[in-house]
């Protein structure tokens, strides 16, 4: 390729490709980069799908007039998703840290969901 040429944008942004980098050196990176890039879309899709699990959780609470929060559930969630984390060689506070966030992120989608069900009722 020539500099009045380069080739997709993208492909060359994505890849990271840096003068001075040996070319072997450069295909592991785009291979790997690859990977990882498969895998966040895995991660995007099965969040979506656990969400959507959740929504059905929140209509459902709302429905029966519970709370949005269930500290029970969440606590043996956290200890269950430690020990996953642990068998699995990654670092459980991490584990405990990402699984605080999504919780908060569900819990304020089943308020949302209670308050528009109570003004429906009123």
């Amino acid at each position: 390729m020539t500099t009045s040429d380069p080739g997709p944008a993208s492909a060359s942004a994505d890849s990271g490709d840096r003068p001075g980098i040996d070319d072997s050196v450069q295909a592991e990176l785009t291979r790997l980069r690859g990977s990882i890039d498969n895998i966040d879309a895995a991660v995007v899709h099965m969040l979506a799908e656990r969400f959507k699990c959740t929504q059905q959780v929140g209509v459902l609470k709302a429905e029966h007039h519970l709370p949005p929060a269930d500290p029970s559930r969440e606590a043996r969630q956290i200890t269950r998703l430690r020990e996953l984390a642990e068998n699995a060689r990654l670092d459980p506070a991490f584990a405990e840290k990402l699984l605080n966030f999504i919780i908060a992120e569900v819990i304020r989608h089943h308020e949302t969901i209670a308050d528009g069900a109570r003004a429906e009722e009123a």
